[in-house]
């Protein structure tokens, strides 16, 4: 299995401190964002490949924090170099399977999330369902919902999901980890060239569930959004580690 990290954002609401530096790579808790990821990950001993997908700014920083990892990491640069020629997560996931010529299952999740829950549990849920799966949390703040990705469920199966809805279903929400099968994951250009949404990453995951199976389990934890320079002070005077696993 591989885990694509999405990493190609440009984290305009933390100028100056991102200005050159990229998001997954702030330290929180000791240690960069995506080390937290991916230490987790790694203790479940089933991921062989970890693809982080940066743009053309910032590949030469992750290339400097992959050396020396004891286990198999690819960057993967998209080319861009500015915010307003981005590809968007969904072309950029698509674009990490084309140059890589991946084969295989994969998790995706974004690569600049700070969490208190170890994602090995989820990853057993999708090794379960054996189809696509997300991950969900229950919004209580229903003025945030336009922002959000919003799910329509049926116990755990995932009816329909919408990108920053005008008028949300549920208040059920969509956070960026996902899991893709392999012949499901080979649907994205049909995706694109149908016209899925290319920006936000669960836009795939939108198109993908009217055509096959895909489940959502609750997220065991917090999620904390490092959105501004305000947010990221107070996680990292308040971020203690992974504490649920």
């Amino acid at each position: 299995m591989k885990c694509l990290i999405l990493a190609a954002g440009y984290a305009t609401r933390l100028y100056p401190l991102t200005e050159n530096y990229p998001k997954p790579l702030l330290e929180v808790g000791g240690k960069p964002i995506i080390d937290w990821l991916i230490d987790d990950l790694r203790t479940a001993d089933k991921i062989d490949e970890f693809v982080v997908i940066s743009n053309h700014k910032f590949a030469h920083c992750f290339d400097d924090w992959a050396k020396g990892k004891d286990y198999h990491v690819t960057i993967v640069d998209d080319g861009t170099s500015t915010n307003e020629t981005r590809l968007g997560a969904v072309c950029d996931i698509q674009y990490a399977i084309e140059k890589l010529h991946i084969d295989d299952d994969m998790m995706v999740l974004a690569g600049d999330n700070v969490l208190d829950f170890s994602l090995t549990k989820f990853l057993d849920f999708c090794l379960d369902k054996k189809a696509c799966c997300v991950m969900r949390y229950f919004e209580p703040k229903k003025e945030t919902l336009p922002k959000r990705g919003v799910l329509e469920l049926d116990g755990d199966r995932v009816v329909s999901m919408e990108e920053k809805p005008q008028n949300p279903k549920t208040q059920w929400c969509c956070p960026p980890f996902y899991f893709y099968t392999n012949e499901d994951a080979k649907k994205l250009g049909d995706a694109i060239a149908d016209g899925c949404g290319v920006d936000a990453p669960g836009s795939f995951i939108a198109w993908l569930c009217g055509k096959s199976p895909v489940y959502a389990m609750e997220m065991p934890g917090s999620r904390y959004d490092v959105g501004n320079l305000e947010s990221y002070e107070k996680i990292k005077n308040e971020y203690r580690g992974i504490t649920k696993c």
